[in-house]
């Protein structure tokens, strides 16, 4: 595959070195037998500036300083939002609280518990993602490239994957009750409240990526 690589990019660099245009270049890769994806990747790597010589575009490069950055960013935010959805769980459990739940001291205690840490996890683990959040974006805008890193892709495409197996897990569970015929209130306003975490972090990530491909 690494050998295919190189023989595709050096194939369009010496096209562009003879004078071939971008198009004719990727008609005789199509004609060979390269997918138009592979061909548009090996051309998008030469600006379309007039010059005697291909132009290369700048590359995104990865510091240590920025794969710091997007791992404390993304591991925040999958720490925001599992402690975001067991307070939630916990105020359900509060206002609909369940009747055969025996042994009321001890319930209470654990909920109490169990709030107590949601709420400061989120004092602490929330602003942290925002603020680290903010300098990414505003280093993104001041460096478009860097869009490309190849970890920030990675954990996107990640967390779309886990936000999109959470919402398959969680429509799951309500089927299976709706068809058991043991839905109740706090069942339902759990799945809802699992359902707009994960689908608002799917959402925006699937548009950030949308975004990305549009300015490409």
């Amino acid at each position: 595959m690494a050998s295919g690589s190189q023989e595709l990019e050096g194939f369009v660099r010496e096209a562009l070195l003879r004078g071939q245009s971008k198009e004719a270049t990727a008609q005789a890769l199509s004609a060979a037998g390269w997918s138009a994806e592979q061909t548009r990747g090996a051309l998008d790597a030469y600006a379309d500036v007039g010059f005697v010589l291909p132009v290369p575009k700048p590359r995104a490069s990865l510091s240590a300083r920025e794969a710091f950055a997007y791992l404390v960013m993304f591991t925040t935010l999958y720490f925001v939002a599992y402690n975001l959805g067991s307070l939630l769980f916990d105020l359900i459990n509060v206002a609909w609280p369940d009747a055969a739940d025996n042994g009321y001291e001890f319930w209470r205690k654990s909920l109490d518990d169990s709030l107590r840490w949601s709420v400061s996890a989120l004092v602490i683990a929330f602003p942290v993602f925002a603020f680290v959040a903010h300098r990414v974006a505003r280093d993104v805008a001041r460096h478009p490239i860097k869009r490309l890193s190849p970890v920030r892709r990675w954990l996107t495409y990640l967390t779309l994957f886990i936000a999109a197996t959470v919402l398959i897990g969680d429509m799951t569970a309500l089927v299976y009750n709706l068809l058991g015929g043991e839905l109740s209130l706090r069942f339902v306003l759990k799945v809802l409240v699992v359902a707009t975490i994960a689908g608002s972090v799917f959402g925006y990530y699937l548009w950030d990526l949308r975004r990305e491909e549009n300015q490409a």
